[in-house]
């Protein structure tokens, strides 16, 4: 097992979601979704998890846009959401300790339970 380092600067949080994503893109529940989202635009999309994270964990402000509405109309559902959860904090257990790596998992967790219950919403409303 790799030494587990403090997330401190941006190098750690880019091998946080290269490992984070490197994850889901094998998992059996979640692979097909993420996959089918972003066929050949990993690179885009990884670049703009680091600015996020960056953002998110250090306080240096390189994301700008909003997170959610690229989500809105995936087919998920809270099985889900305990997986994506379960990956990220694999990914942050086994490689990273401190602070910023609970942090990181408590950001993580809420954003997730946000994200599912404003999917839920949208789904509904489109059902009547």
């Amino acid at each position: 097992m790799a030494e587990r380092k403090e997330i401190a600067s941006l190098e750690e949080i880019k091998q946080m979601v290269d490992i984070f994503y490197g994850k889901v893109r094998e998992d059996d529940l979640l692979a097909d979704i993420f996959n089918g989202v972003i066929k050949d635009n990993w690179p885009t999309h990884l670049e703009k998890m680091y600015r996020f994270w960056q953002t998110v964990l250090l306080e240096e402000h390189t994301y700008n846009g909003s997170p959610f509405a690229p989500h809105v109309r995936l087919p998920v559902e809270g099985k889900h959401f305990d997986r994506w959860k379960q990956l990220f904090f694999e990914a942050v257990d086994e490689n990273f300790s401190g602070d910023k790596a609970t942090e990181a998992k408590f950001r993580a967790t809420k954003m997730a339970e946000m994200f599912q219950l404003k999917i839920e919403y949208f789904q509904n409303q489109n059902i009547g």
